[in-house]
C-alpha cells in the first residue's frame, strides 16, 4: 500500500482549476488538500471527484466553534470518506475531545492545527498569546496528543522538537515546505522538503512549488525523490 509523504495543496477557487491540476498529478505520488476556499466554492462533490482519481483527500477546514458544532461538522466531513480532516487546537480541550468522540479511531484521521506557519512573534503579540512560537506550538500538541487525536499540523521548524518530545507514533503534517531557491511567498517560518522530513514530519503540505511549475508532474517527481532517504 502506497503512502505518499507529499500533499499538494488545491489553493484554488474553482473545481475546473483544481481537477485539472489533478489530472496532471499521480495519486501514487501525492494526496490532495481541499482548503476552505476551493470547498466554500466547489462543495463535497468536488471532493467525490477528487477521489474517483484515485487521491486520499486532506479535507483542511480547520473547524474552530463550540464542541458540539464541531464534532457534528468533523461526522459530516468523515462521511464523505476522506483520508485526514482538521480542527484548530486553540478550541481547547472541549472541543477537541467531542471532536475526537464524533470520529472512530482508525478511520479519517484526525489532527489539530497548532499556529499558521504565516504567524510570527509580532502576531502573537497582537492577539495576546505568552510565549514564542516553539513553546505555544509544543503545549497545544500536547493538548491534541492527551486529547486522542492523531496529530498535528506544525512548522518544519518545529518538527524536530516535536518528535523528540511527543514520540514516533504521532502524526506531524508540515506546510510551508518549500524547495531550494523557492520563493516563500506568504508563509514565515518554512524549510525545504528533505530538512522536513529529517526533522521527523510525517506529511509535507506544498502548494505553489507544485501547483505554478510549469510542468506540475516534474516539479512532484523531484520533491518527491528529493525526500527519498
Amino acid at each position: 500500500m502506497h503512502d505518499p509523504r507529499i500533499i499538494v495543496a488545491l489553493d484554488f477557487s474553482s473545481a475546473e482549476d483544481a481537477l485539472r491540476l489533478a489530472g496532471r498529478l499521480e495519486p501514487r505520488l501525492c494526496r490532495l488538500k481541499v482548503g476552505k476556499e476551493l470547498f466554500t466554492a466547489a462543495g463535497p462533490n468536488l471532493v467525490e471527484k477528487l477521489m474517483l482519481k484515485g487521491f486520499d483527500i486532506f479535507l483542511d477546514l480547520k473547524f474552530h466553534d463550540i464542541p458540539n458544532t464541531v464534532a457534528n461538522a468533523c461526522k459530516a466531513a468523515a462521511h464523505l470518506g476522506v483520508w485526514m480532516i482538521n480542527v484548530h487546537a486553540l478550541g481547547g480541550r472541549k472541543m477537541l475531545m467531542a471532536a475526537r468522540e464524533a470520529i472512530a479511531q482508525g478511520s479519517t484521521k484526525l489532527i489539530a492545527v497548532t499556529l499558521l506557519t504565516s504567524m510570527d512573534q509580532n502576531d502573537l503579540a497582537d492577539i495576546g498569546l505568552q510565549g514564542n512560537p516553539e513553546q505555544i506550538v509544543e503545549r497545544l500538541t500536547r493538548l491534541a496528543k492527551d486529547c486522542a487525536l492523531d496529530g498535528v499540523v506544525c512548522s518544519a521548524l518545529e518538527a524536530a522538537n516535536l518528535r523528540q518530545q511527543i514520540g514516533k507514533d504521532f502524526c506531524l503534517v508540515t506546510p510551508g515546505i518549500r524547495p531550494f531557491n523557492n520563493q516563500a511567498d506568504d508563509q514565515k517560518r518554512i524549510t525545504t522538503p528533505n530538512l522536513a522530513i529529517l526533522n521527523g514530519a510525517n506529511y509535507l503540505v506544498i502548494g505553489r512549488p507544485i501547483t505554478k511549475a510549469s510542468d506540475p508532474l516534474i516539479a512532484l517527481q523531484q520533491i518527491h525523490e528529493s525526500i527519498i532517504l
